[in-house]
């Protein structure tokens, strides 16, 4: 039995609104939870759910040991499903609202110095096509600061020499246009020169291909990572890393905020100030340069 309507509420995620499917299955797990909690205490629609329901639910997560960042989510999952549930007429009234969220510490992530990223993109590298296609990869993902996912996602005509810049499919068919810069673009037109070695059908338009000549797999990709930084004796790093890396120094080297958070394709530049605490020498550097007192 499908208490609480979870599938058409799976419906809406996927076609109304467009989420993709890992984070489909984060809110279905969250709720499933919240649905067996109900059901254990003999409540079976969405009819049933109160806010007082929701904070027992929420106790007993806590009480379990949850880290703070996972309590969150599970609250915004329960809002979300509220919400929609009020909207379609199956609540009476929204107990979203009345939920606390429990804000989630952020541990700030390590980045490359700029020196580091310089060593890391000039290392010695052999001409074979796998060598030439993890520099690429390496460029692409310094030079844009994009997701794994958009990276693998990438298609052969994404990219854009003439206007030195790569469309990007991101979170929710988000689309926007990256700039990329003239060394990422020499290591993509090496790979591509080679690509052929490896090109089948299977791999279709694909960017970046597996050896065996499939699309690029994000797992691939942070492989080629860890690989290249443990090759050049650099601190490891995950390819958000290098995202990270990336943001940092366009911050560093004079980039504004707002241009920062469209090019990261973040939806709320909340999210893309966390980098300001990544480069405070940015922000005294604005301060000298814009306050008149400083």
């Amino acid at each position: 039995m499908d208490g609480l309507g979870l599938a058409e509420f799976e419906r809406h995620l996927r076609l109304e609104r467009g989420l993709a499917a890992h984070t489909v299955r984060a809110y279905l797990s969250d709720l499933g939870d919240l649905e067996a909690h109900a059901l254990a205490r003999g409540l079976a629609t969405p009819a049933d759910l109160h806010v007082d329901l929701l904070r027992d639910w929420l106790a007993r997560l806590h009480d379990s040991g949850l880290a703070r960042s996972t309590l969150a989510r599970r609250t915004a999952s329960a809002r979300t499903y509220t919400a929609w549930a009020h909207r379609r007429g199956l609540l009476a009234q929204d107990p979203g609202p009345l939920l606390g969220v429990p804000r989630a510490s952020r541990p700030l992530p390590r980045i490359l110095r700029q020196e580091q990223a310089a060593e890391l993109l000039d290392a010695p590298r052999e001409s074979s096509p796998e060598s030439l296609r993890d520099l690429a990869v390496l460029e692409v993902l310094y030079a844009t600061a994009i997701r794994v996912s958009e990276l693998c996602a990438l298609d052969v005509d994404d990219l854009d020499e003439e206007t030195r810049t790569v469309r990007v499919l991101g979170k929710g068919d988000k689309e926007r246009t990256v700039p990329i810069g003239e060394p990422a673009l020499q290591a993509t037109r090496a790979w591509l020169s080679a690509r052929s070695a490896w090109a089948v059908p299977a791999g279709g338009p694909a960017l970046f291909l597996g050896v065996r000549g499939s699309r690029l797999h994000p797992n691939t990709a942070r492989r080629i990572v860890h690989r290249a930084l443990r090759r050049a004796g650099l601190p490891d790093l995950t390819p958000h890393g290098l995202r990270h890396t990336a943001a940092t120094h366009l911050l560093e080297g004079g980039a504004d905020l707002r241009t920062v958070q469209d090019l990261l394709g973040h939806a709320s530049l909340h999210t893309t100030q966390l980098y300001t605490h990544l480069s405070p020498a940015h922000l005294k550097a604005a301060h000298a340069q814009a306050h008149p007192r400083a």
